[in-house]
């Protein structure tokens, strides 16, 4: 897993027009911020919903589940869509469609409602990763895509972060139909500067991204396209570690609370404050990882790197009991270089996408997303239950730990078979 060359038009393009940069840095990042509240609206209303609809916390739970169980179902056809019907119109469908979701569930709040809402929120979920990615792809140049995926990535991190108290004003507000109508108006909002934005549409079409391909294959091959193209051996490794990346890190923003204080009697209120350091440090580890991403093309070391030295620190966690202040200073490092990792991680997968295939790469990797959101709370889970609490910590501190390998080990691969390549060219040459 190494970054050799982005031949986006938007890395090819060197200088270009800034203003157009900024509005699609600002326009992509509003949707993801939108996307991420809307993931959070309904979590923290659920003692209301159960009240209100009168089911029980499993049915709630039913109606989350069509939501994932869709947008992992959709992600790869959806990033196909993308690559052929273009970014921006695919974002704009899938504002409308979560806004018209919660809308129509405000409007209609009965149970068979919440789950056609789920239903058509998970479908839109599929859309964001790979339209944002693709999106932001063309229309950056690669000396600065790293800081455009930081802030992408941050203000989706915000999105999480002011859903669940924004929710509840709401509701203490105007009641439980005027929160959720909110909600969804918030997408359709976002959406109309998205649709007037002609100029920050993608312009090729698939057959030039198809003539490009043509034209940097190897003499006497031909150029793969649909699957063939996209399920290759980097980018499902890319998928397997962006499910180890994920799985690394969801114990800990889940369970790392009820593990403190059940492992070392941390009071309730210290545990709460050391994850929202964590965080916290995550989104400004965000920001400062695009910096990063810009300054090197060495993008697998420094998620081997960041990863090495996160699991030194989660392992200390897990097994010393810290201080209030120790605490909440490793779990704010820990986040901090957690987030720090994740620009690079999305310029590998930058690096790895065919040409014309951004969006369908991102559907594809970010599918190991999905699947690690499945297993992890249920693995965790498991663990809290067989009253093991450290392990909560000592988990997570595998998947990094394997994680680092992973990425070390792709990116020794890689140059391997890069310095074959070249051997066996000079060799040619010479004949």
């Amino acid at each position: 897993m190494t970054t050799e060359a982005l031949t986006a038009p938007g890395g090819a393009r060197g200088r270009g027009d800034r203003a157009v940069e900024y509005q699609a840095i600002a326009l992509v990042s509003a949707a993801h911020f939108a996307n991420h509240f809307q993931g959070l609206v309904l979590p923290p209303l659920f003692p209301l919903l159960k009240s209100e609809l009168g089911v029980g916390f499993v049915e709630l739970g039913l109606a989350l589940t069509v939501a994932n169980v869709l947008a992992v179902t959709a992600q790869l056809p959806v990033g196909f869509l993308v690559d052929r019907v273009g970014s921006r119109r695919m974002l704009v469908a899938a504002l409308l469609g979560a806004g018209t979701a919660f809308v129509g569930f405000g409007l209609f709040p009965s149970y068979w409602h919440l789950l056609l809402a789920m239903a058509l929120l998970g479908l839109a979920n599929a859309v964001f990763h790979p339209a944002d990615y693709a999106l932001l792809s063309h229309k950056i140049p690669a000396t600065r895509l790293g800081r455009a995926f930081s802030i992408h990535t941050f203000c989706g991190f915000r999105g999480n972060a002011v859903a669940p108290v924004t929710m509840l004003a709401l509701v203490a507000y105007g009641g439980l139909s005027f929160g959720l109508i909110a909600a969804g108006i918030l997408a359709i909002v976002v959406a109309l500067p998205l649709a007037l934005a002609r100029g920050v549409e993608e312009s090729p079409a698939p057959a030039v991204a198809h003539a490009t391909a043509s034209a940097s294959a190897p003499a006497g091959s031909a150029p793969k396209r649909g699957m063939t193209a996209i399920l290759t051996p980097a980018i499902l490794a890319l998928t397997g570690f962006f499910a180890l990346m994920s799985l690394s890190s969801s114990g800990i923003s889940t369970f790392s609370v009820v593990a403190l204080t059940t492992a070392y009697g941390t009071p309730l209120s210290v545990a709460n404050l050391a994850l929202t350091a964590y965080l916290a440090a995550q989104a400004l580890g965000v920001l400062g990882g695009g910096f990063v991403a810009d300054l090197t093309r060495r993008h697998a070391d420094v998620a081997a790197l960041g990863y090495a030295i996160n699991a030194g620190i989660v392992a200390m966690i897990g097994l010393a009991a810290l201080g209030t202040a120790p605490l909440i200073v490793a779990m704010a490092a820990a986040g901090f270089l957690g987030g720090l990792i994740m620009p690079s991680r999305d310029m590998l997968v930058r690096a790895a996408a065919p040409p014309g295939a951004v969006g369908r790469t991102f559907g594809v990797v970010t599918t190991g997303f999905n699947f690690a959101g499945m297993l992890g709370p249920l693995m965790f889970g498991y663990i809290m239950d067989q009253g093991a609490p450290r392990w909560v910590f000592l988990g997570s501190m595998i998947f990094m730990t394997i994680t680092a390998l992973a990425a070390w080990l792709g990116d020794r691969h890689v140059a391997a078979k890069r310095r074959e390549r070249t051997g066996l060219s000079a060799t040619a040459a010479a004949d």
